[in-house]
């Protein structure tokens, strides 16, 4: 992420979204409000762009446990937005003096059947959805190209990465030819073996078991291991049966 270009646009948001009291007319009784100094609609345009700054900083800010400004309009942004700007600085300060040689993990990078699938539901700070989600969305896909419906997740790619030839019912994927080697065998055999892991290991699990919570970064790793998978179920060629 570019840090100084996500300050300045969260420090413009905060000046676009500016609120005043607004006192109650004489001889009114009651609470009082606030509304925006500036127009509506740019206030509205600032707040698209900060929003995706903010769930790409804090993912969780839409349902964070705040205090919150009561009658204050978007008062969650501008708690979100100054929390973000303090984090950011404090990132790019810490950058500056000290550097750092870590690649970052790109989510938009990854195999779209991946990313394409839980974008939503990342943004929202669901990330033990988001996982199982792209699991059952590489399961879907697996199905449709082998044309089985019979099995699926770990158990049909399993079958399908085998490195034995195909039988009736039993089509397989393909990621390169098979020249007599070892390679061939290895890459097949390599490639069931983490597919039946992901599914027994995560995608099981996160379904059985209600109560396993995920951090931002441990999602990010199980997604990104689901995108590797993915790209092996897109890419092969499907060799059925004679």
């Amino acid at each position: 992420m570019n840090r100084e270009w996500a300050i300045t646009k969260l420090t413009a948001f905060l000046d676009t979204a500016a609120i005043r009291h607004v006192p109650n007319p004489p001889n009114v009784i009651g609470p009082t409000h606030w509304a925006f100094v500036n127009n509506k609609a740019d206030v509205t345009a600032a707040a698209h762009i900060a929003e995706q700054i903010l769930d790409r900083v804090l993912p969780d800010w839409r349902k964070a446990d705040w205090e919150e400004a009561r009658r204050q309009p978007l008062w969650r942004h501008r708690e979100a937005t100054q929390r973000a700007i303090a984090q950011l600085e404090a990132e790019q300060e810490l950058i500056d003096n000290l550097g750092t040689g870590a690649p970052e993990l790109d989510a938009s990078t990854m195999h779209p059947w991946v990313w394409g699938s839980v974008q939503g539901l990342w943004s929202s700070g669901y990330f033990r959805e988001a996982v199982s989600v792209a699991a059952r969305a590489i399961n879907a896909q697996s199905q449709a190209k082998l044309a089985r419906r019979d099995v699926g997740e770990g158990i049909l790619l399993s079958d399908a990465f085998s490195p034995s030839a195909p039988i009736r019912g039993h089509p397989r994927l393909r990621l390169t030819a098979d020249g007599g080697g070892e390679t061939f065998k290895n890459r097949h055999n390599g490639a069931a073996a983490v597919a039946r892991g992901l599914y027994s290991a995560i995608r099981n699990p996160l379904a059985h078991e209600h109560d396993i919570e995920l951090e931002g970064n441990e999602a990010l790793e199980y997604l990104a291991a689901f995108s590797i998978l993915a790209r092996w179920v897109e890419q092969p060629t499907v060799e059925n049966a004679p």
